[in-house]
């Protein structure tokens, strides 16, 4: 069948699943009505892409089978898309966890100016962000008053679609319930400290409040056919500044997969940020201010605009500092 997606959108009477068919928004509750096709989650939650991910192997046939009636009740005017006006997408889904991969393209991290051990003498290196950092489609990334260095990464979101531990890489895609994309914003200037032995500060940096915006919606791992294939770019204010492919990443998905359940069970949910290719602001010494607009593309999933703004922080309230040790 043609390619879908799941999205999130919120309406008055709050956040809703939604099916995305040619550009189009339905509500996957409305098209689940009148396919009359059982989804049989079995959880007795509300019809969420959430909850669909926490039974995916249950569900994901029949929710393929679902869009593809979706799309014939669309073309025969059965169903309505949703209105634009009434209705905004949200992050598609809540991570449980957010699992980042540090330095997996060589090109960025020879413009970071790290050197890399040969991958034969190497394996993955992993961050955390954590569900709160997570905006949807459209949500501003708030500067911090902490950073004058708020910098940009574009990245393959790859969400687990089933619980898995030790996972062998040649297997690896099998635990995979689709792909989104992921703008994993940084604070250059509060990466790194001197106050400590520790050279880097991952939470410092890449922790505040929106940092981690993902969108627009997620797409099915059985839509795309090699997710080691997809262009990808990222523009801010109509200026490409990142244009790579998913194909230069030292460590594959597979391989990310495989060494992360060797340290811990992926859950249903859980998302991985597979990494950023070249053409950071870092490198460039530019970094984003208020009223840019970033622009990430992934082939296949879509356009995850976000605009960017200034926190507002009231007078007294605390701001971090870094207080050399005594």
């Amino acid at each position: 069948m043609s390619s879908f997606a799941l999205a999130t959108y919120k309406e008055v009477s709050g956040p809703r699943a939604g099916l995305v068919l040619d550009g189009q928004l339905l509500d996957l509750e409305t098209v689940h009505r009148a396919a009359g096709r059982p989804l049989g989650t079995g959880t007795g939650a509300p019809m969420t892409v959430d909850a669909l991910l926490a039974a995916w192997p249950e569900v994901e046939r029949p929710v393929a089978r679902l869009a593809a009636r979706g799309a014939e009740m669309l073309s025969a005017g059965r169903v309505k898309p949703v209105p634009r006006g009434g209705s905004r997408l949200l992050a598609p889904l809540r991570p449980r966890r957010i699992f980042c991969a540090a330095a997996n393209y060589r090109e960025h991290a020879q413009e970071m100016g790290s050197a890399l051990a040969a991958k034969s003498q190497s394996k993955p290196y992993f961050f955390l962000k954590l569900p709160e950092n997570v905006i949807g489609p459209g949500a501003p990334v708030m500067i911090p008053p902490e950073s004058a260095q708020v910098d940009w990464e574009v990245e393959l979101g790859v969400v687990i679609g089933r619980r898995g531990r030790r996972i062998r890489a040649a297997r690896a895609l099998d635990y995979v319930a689709g792909y989104t994309i992921v703008n994993d914003v940084s604070a250059r200037d509060c990466n790194v400290r001197s106050d400590y032995p520790f050279k880097f500060d991952w939470f410092h940096g890449k922790c505040f409040e929106t940092f981690a915006p993902v969108g627009p919606w997620l797409v099915p791992r059985s839509c795309i056919a090699d997710p080691q294939k997809l262009r990808m770019q990222l523009a801010v204010n109509d200026e490409v500044m990142q244009d790579s492919d998913t194909g230069k990443m030292i460590f594959d998905i597979r391989e990310q997969i495989e060494y992360l359940s060797c340290i811990l069970t992926l859950e249903p949910g859980d998302l991985i940020a597979t990494g950023t290719p070249t053409g950071v602001g870092m490198a460039r010494g530019i970094f984003l201010k208020p009223g840019a607009t970033m622009t990430a593309e992934i082939e296949g999933l879509g356009t995850l605009t976000t605009p960017v703004s200034a926190e507002r922080v009231l007078d007294g309230a605390p701001r971090l500092t870094v207080r050399p040790r005594t």
